[in-house]
């Protein structure tokens, strides 16, 4: 997931209010002091209050879970988390991982969340020898950087372009695509690639872009309509994800429409209107398993969730739980220094909530699955694997 920027996710704007009280930024998520050596500090950065605050709140809940969990075993180096809301500006990450590093002496960072962010931020714990494991940042550059101290627990866009490809050829059986993008790194990366991938899987391709910041976007309706694709796939995020898709369906598109992991929340349903919004597409590195069928990790994992935040777990939940917890087994493993944090991230594994965790030499997953989410009446519901799923 980018921006300048599997589970059931029914609840993500209820877990997003549960939160906001918590979530200021610099703010304290175990309370405590930070330092020590008893405790270490780990940032967590990211859209905390703005209006794609519903993709970063569920992974803050999943780290903020995790550490409670690893403090309640009284161990001998507990993990303080700290909070920093960056609403996915790059302008506002870059001052605010400078005080994480310098003031509040963190030992590692969750996040950033989105991909712009992250470009930002990347440059500064690299020089400060910070290691960061970012939940949702899925820009294929990131990996690109040669850095040393950054790692995702998400498959990029490359991979989820080739996932949602497959499965818009094979499944929806498409054979004109139509991709719109809010032309930010994001979304005009993973649209791009959208159009690249079903291009060579056969298909014809049109694209186009709208401002984000617009609410009209009658020039680019105009275009899908005419050009009467099989499916529309939008790179961005939910809130202007849900203006498109509203405006197509009041405009007579009757075909299929997708998006990617920066919509794969109820907040898409809420912009397009419910009726609109019926069978929506969406597709995700992140495996969303609200019930918990795929493995007793993610079942247990669901259930605390539910139990602490009143609420089911939603997109990139479990990441945030996966990444607070390869650096807990780094605590664990008595490594409490930034440098050492690192070097043991090299050679972490093990298995997540919802996928194994392991770092390539560039600090990408070792196995990367896309799945697919289907909007069906205000829930969310998986698919499948982009390999395997069906439409409804």
């Amino acid at each position: 997931m980018r921006r300048n920027k599997m589970r059931i996710t029914g609840a993500v704007v209820v877990s997003a209010a549960l939160a906001l009280s918590a979530v200021a930024c610099g703010g304290d998520d175990d309370g405590g002091s930070g330092g020590g050596g008893d405790e270490i500090t780990i940032g967590f950065m990211g859209d905390l209050t703005g209006e794609n605050s519903g993709l970063v709140i569920p992974p803050k809940q999943g780290a903020e879970l995790a550490f409670e969990q690893y403090n309640a075993t009284n161990p001998k180096v507990k993990i303080k988390m700290k909070t920093y809301d960056s609403q996915g500006k790059a302008e506002q990450a870059t001052p605010l991982a400078q005080g994480a590093v310098k003031s509040d002496k963190i030992a590692g960072l969750i996040g950033p969340a989105f991909s712009g962010e992250s470009e930002s931020v990347g440059p500064i714990l690299e020089e400060a020898k910070i290691p960061s494991v970012s939940p949702s940042a899925t820009s294929v550059t990131l990996a690109e950087k040669t850095w040393k101290y950054w790692h995702r627990v998400v498959a990029d866009d490359a991979v989820q372009s080739e996932g949602a490809a497959t499965f818009l050829t094979n499944s929806v059986k498409v054979k004109k695509v139509f991709t719109v993008s809010d032309n930010e790194a994001y979304g005009k990366g993973l649209a791009d690639a959208i159009a690249k991938s079903t291009a060579a899987k056969g298909a014809q391709t049109q694209s186009d872009t709208v401002n984000p910041k617009a609410a009209d976007y009658s020039s680019t309706v105009n275009k899908i309509v005419g050009y009467k694709p099989d499916a529309v796939y939008f790179g961005g995020y939910y809130a202007v994800a849900g203006r498109l898709f509203k405006q197509l369906r009041e405009k007579g598109y009757q075909g299929k429409m997708m998006s990617g992991d920066g919509s794969l929340a109820t907040g898409l349903i809420e912009g397009a209107g419910e009726k609109n919004a019926q069978k929506a597409l969406l597709s995700c590195g992140c495996l969303i398993d609200a019930e918990g069928k795929t493995n007793e990790k993610a079942k247990k994992f669901a259930t605390d969730y539910k139990t602490k935040f009143k609420a089911d777990v939603a997109i990139y939940s479990s990441e945030g739980f996966d990444a607070a917890t390869a650096f807990i087994e780094a605590v664990k493993a008595g490594k409490t220094k930034p440098e050492d944090i690192n070097s043991f991230l090299k050679t972490v594994s093990f298995p997540g909530v919802g996928k194994p965790i392991k770092f390539d030499d560039k600090g990408e997953l070792a196995a990367q699955d896309i799945f697919i989410y289907e909007v069906q009446g205000n829930k969310l519901p998986l698919l499948g694997n982009s390999n395997e799923a069906k439409v409804s």
